[in-house]
């Protein structure tokens, strides 16, 4: 009984762990893209403001 109780503690950690991983590369994803969006809107106000 003592092992199976420990199979689903460490299931729920690790589940856990790749949840939080899948969730912070998603974050990264999105951070770049406003980023890059950022970018690209400030390079075009520059543009336009030097007209």
């Amino acid at each position: 009984m003592g092992i199976v109780v420990l199979l689903i503690v460490l299931a729920l950690l690790l589940g856990g762990v790749g949840l939080l991983v899948e969730g912070m590369i998603w974050l990264a994803i999105i951070a770049a893209a406003v980023f890059v969006a950022g970018i690209l809107l400030g390079v075009m106000r520059r543009g336009a403001a030097a007209v």
